[in-house]
């Protein structure tokens, strides 16, 4: 039904979102070939349930999703992040990770693209994604989801550079 492309975090320091939207299922990539990774999430009757990353380096998504509002878990009950947005119109805001350590979403989708920021304007990252005919509700959800890879994979690096790694 259509393709999702773009860019999460800038052209240096970000990571490319390249997915494919079936109707049902939304798969693809997060980041590049060598470090990044798979996205595969089924969404219907108001469900979505999947998998970013592999079985040991990844995490799961399980929540609810509508044209009206997303609340998803990634990750597991005690080591994960909440995604909780809401659509209005063109508008997708709401929180990624919890009301005191978590990042505010703020995004905007115009004639088949969805630009905006994930996090504040100093430690965030923008969002710029070809959405096509993706439903807002999985696009976000999509940039949710490759913003979480990357601020993982940057927590990562910096921990594996403090420790002389």
């Amino acid at each position: 039904m259509g393709d999702l492309t773009g860019r999460i975090g800038g052209a240096v320091q970000g990571y490319d979102l390249d997915a494919h939207w079936d109707g049902e299922r939304i798969t693809g990539r997060i980041g590049g070939r060598f470090q990044g990774k798979d996205l595969r999430l089924t969404c219907g009757g108001g469900q979505v349930e999947g998998r970013i990353g592999g079985q040991v380096h990844g995490f799961s998504a399980v929540g609810e999703l509508s044209p009206a509002r997303v609340q998803v878990r990634l990750g597991g009950r005690f080591d994960g992040d909440d995604v909780e947005l809401t659509l209005d119109g063109g508008r997708v805001t709401g929180r990624f990770s919890g009301r005191l350590s978590g990042k505010d979403v703020d995004l905007t989708l115009h004639r088949g693209h969805l630009r905006g920021r994930i996090g504040g304007v100093f430690e965030g990252k923008d969002v710029e994604l070809d959405v096509q005919d993706t439903p807002a509700e999985v696009a976000a959800l999509a940039a949710v989801c490759a913003y979480k890879v990357l601020e993982d994979d940057e927590q990562a690096s910096a921990a594996g550079a403090s420790s002389g790694a």
